[in-house]
């Protein structure tokens, strides 16, 4: 697998939730960037926005959260009018953080560490140190320099407002506000692993869980809990876990939880 390195894509964009959802509606399969710049300027609908920053958030923020994978742009396009707005948050966050490796990374090894162990808020100053760490560890291809990291510092707390995950306490400090995972997420990246390839064990264990704050055992729990709603059966015997899942492909998992 070839290394993936931290970028600066995030100053492209934070959340941009009302934007992701003005160009879901101008979304069709196989659509392009160009195609889909011509057709945000004809609509009319980022008025406040110039050209050259709308193509740089189609290019930079879009395409590379929800069309790197396919089909999954055509099932956000489904789920989009069927999900609340905390739902659409916590699903637009998770392709956020897929397609910057940065951001995932800081959710796993500092909000969530910090959180449990009983911070109220978190800093600028705990980003920062994310990424100085980050860069000594050859985690960049290039030196970042300090205004560089002072900004990606700033963004990776600005992302996680926007997603609600934190909530702005004063200029430096943001409170947690953590969002329990919703159980249409949960159902969707079960299935989105499972049709993955991955085997029964292997999707308790993925990381993505964590970007919600779940172990292995919360999310064996978690299932078991949705099992009551015959999404799937699962057996768990000590770390051996077996799934027999009910749907049989994620247009019929989209239909259910929309």
């Amino acid at each position: 697998m070839a290394v993936q390195y931290y970028t600066t894509q995030l100053s492209a964009g934070l959340g941009l939730k009302d934007e992701t959802k003005s160009l879901f509606d101008l979304y069709e399969p196989a659509i392009t960037v160009q195609i889909m710049y011509e057709l945000a300027l004809n609509a009319g609908t980022f008025p406040n926005i110039t050209a050259r920053r709308l193509r740089n958030i189609i290019a930079e923020c879009f395409f590379p959260r929800y069309m790197r994978e396919k089909d999954v742009a055509s099932h956000i396009k489904t789920l989009i009018p069927k999900l609340t707005s905390p739902e659409l948050s916590q699903l637009f966050y998770l392709y956020t953080a897929k397609a910057n490796l940065i951001l995932a990374d800081f959710v796993k090894q500092v909000y969530w560490q910090k959180y449990a162990s009983g911070y109220p808020t978190i800093d600028v100053d705990d980003a920062k140190g994310f990424v100085e760490e980050a860069l000594q560890d050859g985690k960049m291809q290039k030196t970042w320099s300090d205004s560089t990291i002072k900004k990606v510092s700033s963004y990776l707390l600005g992302c996680l407002v926007d997603y609600g995950f934190l909530s702005l306490e004063n200029r430096n400090e943001r409170r947690f506000t953590p969002p329990r995972l919703s159980d249409k997420l949960a159902v969707y990246l079960a299935y989105d692993l499972h049709f993955a390839g991955l085997g029964d064990n292997a999707v308790i264990k993925h990381t993505h869980w964590q970007l919600f704050g779940l172990s292995p055992e919360d999310v064996r729990e978690e299932m078991k809990n949705l099992a009551l709603n015959r999404h799937w059966i699962i057996q768990a015997a000590g770390d051996v876990v077996q799934i027999s899942w009910t749907y049989k492909n994620m247009e019929d998992v989209l239909s259910v939880i929309a």
